[in-house]
């Protein structure tokens, strides 16, 4: 088995990586790595509905798909990361066998320091019933990937502000996290000194000199440039990170100075599909025509402001500038 210890925190290079050692190798691989904050959504997921658009765009905060599934999460480089990928064959296990399978060696690390772990539910890790870390599979072809956070010393507060879900403003078929009580794992560690770098050095030499043979591994510059070539066309991209969002409806109302504006939002595919605005503002060109430019465009935030940056906003709704119409589609 590969043992990978990445040294980049570029979330898109590193859920790009995630793809290529599943799609592109037939070795079984161990890999840890951490990103920079961002957070990492679900598969199936409508990313709209699962992140505080406002904080995360202020902060800087990336979003990013991965393949597989379960709910939105927010990495920090408090956060390790870990992954198992292995052969499987033509045979399908249980998913639950196989999160007990790949976080069991996780579990032996953990108690090996004095930390009282244990698997909680299908696939969360807790201590003393608060989770620390989220765990989700993947199954291609003859390949299974699973990976897991680790919540070593993970900001809070930016996991309450960047995950916030709004589900009185959403409604679809998306699925949408579960907000659990949450720790970090140097929390409950004899030694206050204790960081990061030391407990992602031990994990890598618990597992390497405990469960298989682990060959450690660096890509080759080959290997990188295909994986910042997948990075580039898919997981850099507004169309796989908001586009692949299940159909879904937004509505918003605000009361501005100069008047209400309540809007409602059809999404499609990651494109506003239906639009309806209502209100008593005042305007001097006709709403409908507002509507008419605005359909079609990607749902994201970007893309509106591009498109309304292109409209005469104070003629639609008097006295109410762009940027205020832009958050209401969100």
């Amino acid at each position: 088995m590969l043992f990978i210890s990445d040294i980049s925190t570029d979330p898109y290079f590193n859920l790009a990586e995630e793809e290529f050692l599943l799609s592109s190798s037939d070795q079984d691989v161990f890999r840890l790595w951490i990103n920079s904050p961002s957070i990492i959504v679900g598969r199936y997921q409508n990313t709209i509905a699962e992140i505080d658009d406002e904080y995360t765009r202020s902060h800087g905060i990336p979003v990013v798909r991965r393949l597989t599934g379960g709910g939105a999460v927010f990495h920090d480089l408090g956060n390790l990361n870990f992954t198992f990928i292995q052969n499987i064959g033509s045979k399908r296990p249980d998913t639950t066998q196989m999160f007990r399978y790949f976080t069991a060696p996780i579990l032996d690390a953990l108690r090996s320091l004095g930390v009282n772990a244990t698997l909680e539910g299908r696939n969360d890790l807790a201590i003393d019933g608060l989770k620390f870390s989220g765990n989700a599979i993947c199954v291609h072809g003859s390949r299974v990937l699973m990976h897991g956070t680790l919540m070593f010393d993970v900001s809070k507060t930016d996991l309450s502000k960047a995950l916030r879900p709004r589900p009185e403003k959403f409604i679809g078929k998306a699925v949408r996290s579960n907000v659990k009580r949450v720790t970090n794992i140097k929390e409950h560690l004899t030694s206050p000194d204790a960081d990061i770098t030391w407990f992602r050095k031990y994990l890598g030499e618990f597992i390497c000199s405990n469960f298989k043979d682990f060959t450690p591994y660096s890509f080759s510059k080959e290997e990188i440039r295909r994986i910042e070539q997948l990075k580039q066309s898919r997981y850099q991209s507004d169309e796989w990170n908001y586009g692949k969002s299940p159909k879904y409806t937004l509505t918003n109302l605000k009361r501005f100075p100069k008047g209400i504006v309540e809007l409602y939002l059809g999404i499609k595919d990651g494109i506003i599909s239906e639009l309806d605005i209502r209100g008593d503002y005042f305007f001097t060109r006709p709403t409908e025509e507002f509507i008419e430019a605005i359909k079609g465009t990607p749902h994201s935030r970007a893309a509106l402001e591009k498109k309304i940056g292109t409209l005469d906003t104070g003629a639609y709704f008097s006295g109410i500038d762009s940027e205020d119409i832009v958050s209401l589609f969100f």
